[in-house]
């Protein structure tokens, strides 16, 4: 059976004198118009993929918003590509210090209204991903933050420590996976990091603070040993980062999770469903994102997506 080759990439977009916009490329070989996007490197993440092919093929250097799906099609070889996007704002400062220049894969950036990419593309996988990219903006969601709800990496086993639990530290799995999560969470540019005060968690985001310079604000309303108390303060923890409208990580307990969930989906008037269950059921190591909108924070959870821990 022959393996299928992965890819990611998005939909970037900006605002142009007050019309919404969308970036497609003009590809110097092949003389076609898609949207960028390129092959996942050995052992990196899907959402590392985009953002770094991004960079390369635009000289952009984006954050990631909302998934928009995934496209597969037949490659010349009988492979299968499987391309996930997700969308992109670029800012201004991101126009400033783009570094493009018209090279060997890339011949010209253009930014189109949505109405232009539509006949613009050459590729029908891509309009299928530009149209869930409307139907968003349609529904007046443009700009968007994220929440990303972390469970600690694989702790030393209790029957293994004999001090306080909230002591236990990470096993040498544990580290793997907090050094891994690095690659996997700063996609999203998370500007806040809140970590419950146990070793097992705090340990687990210290690389990611240690490489973005994004201090780790402990919250021990979001600890399992206050939640078992019944004094945990998750709605308020949560509360203040869904008004914050700032993408921010929450590293917790898998006995807490789903109380996050349900108190985000609680805040943003999102009914809550069986996804409560989906997002909050992780493995040690992995973490969901639940997409909000950051213009109205009403208007329920866009999207989730859950992510398997990468060690």
């Amino acid at each position: 059976m022959t393996t299928a080759v992965y890819a990611a990439g998005a939909v970037c977009w900006r605002f142009i004198e007050g019309k919404l916009h969308v970036l497609v490329i003009h590809r110097t070989i092949h003389g076609d118009v898609t949207i960028p996007k390129g092959k996942v490197d050995p052992g990196e993440s899907l959402p590392r993929t985009a953002v770094r092919e991004i960079a390369e093929e635009t000289g952009l250097d984006i954050a990631l918003g909302v998934p928009l799906g995934v496209s597969r099609y037949p490659l010349p070889s009988g492979r299968e590509k499987i391309v996930h996007y997700w969308a992109a704002e670029v800012g201004d400062r991101a126009m400033q210090r783009s570094t493009f220049k018209p090279n060997a894969e890339v011949a010209a950036l253009e930014w189109v209204t949505i109405k232009r990419a539509r006949t613009h593309l050459s590729y029908a996988p891509d309009v299928e991903i530009l149209e869930q990219f409307a139907k968003l903006v349609d529904q007046g969601i443009t700009r968007t933050f994220a929440l990303l709800l972390v469970r600690h990496g694989k702790a030393v086993s209790r029957h293994e420590w004999t001090g306080p639990d909230a002591a236990r530290p990470l096993s040498e799995r544990g580290v793997k996976q907090a050094a891994a999560l690095v690659d996997a969470l700063t996609p999203w540019r998370p500007k806040r990091i809140v970590s419950s005060p146990a070793v097992r968690c705090v340990t687990t985001v210290a690389p990611l603070s240690a490489a973005t310079g994004v201090p780790i604000k402990r919250a021990a309303g979001v600890s399992q040993e206050s939640w078992e108390a019944g004094d945990d303060e998750v709605r308020r923890t949560v509360g203040k980062r869904v008004r914050s409208g700032k993408t921010a990580v929450i590293c917790s307990h898998g006995p807490v999770l789903p109380e996050i969930v349900r108190e985000i989906a609680l805040a943003t008037a999102t009914p809550l469903g069986s996804y409560v269950t989906d997002a909050a059921g992780l493995e040690p190591g992995a973490f969901s994102v639940a997409h909000l909108s950051a213009t109205n924070s009403g208007s329920g959870i866009i999207a989730i997506e859950t992510h398997a821990p990468r060690a």
